[in-house]
């Protein structure tokens, strides 16, 4: 019992700074700014990366946008669609032959 209250003793001591009562840790209370700065930087680290990816991601979609838009009048004005709508059936021809041709191909490998 001697023991207990002797270590209670010693884990409550306080310093009196300006009238204020406050715990007297230094190494705990060392630790603590030590992680809340580690913290604080690697929030701010994250949220830079954050901002990096976002950009990049928005740059990205308006890239593929853009292309999207440049294949789409190149199909439009393509010598092949305006062939592939005239001829359908002479289209679906070829295009069975060429898949025979490819499946011919891979099969002897």
């Amino acid at each position: 019992m001697a023991t207990q209250a002797s270590a209670k003793s010693q884990t409550v001591k306080t310093s009196t700074t300006n009238g204020v009562t406050e715990p007297s840790h230094p190494v705990t209370d060392q630790l603590k700014e030590s992680l809340h700065s580690s913290v604080d930087k690697l929030a701010d680290s994250a949220g830079i990366a954050e901002e990096n990816i976002r950009k990049t991601a928005s740059s990205s979609a308006e890239n593929m946008s853009a292309r999207k838009r440049l294949a789409e009048q190149k199909w439009q004005a393509s010598k092949v669609r305006k062939y592939a709508i005239e001829n359908p059936v002479t289209t679906a021809g070829i295009a069975f032959a060429a898949g025979m041709l490819v499946t011919s191909l891979l099969r002897k490998k």
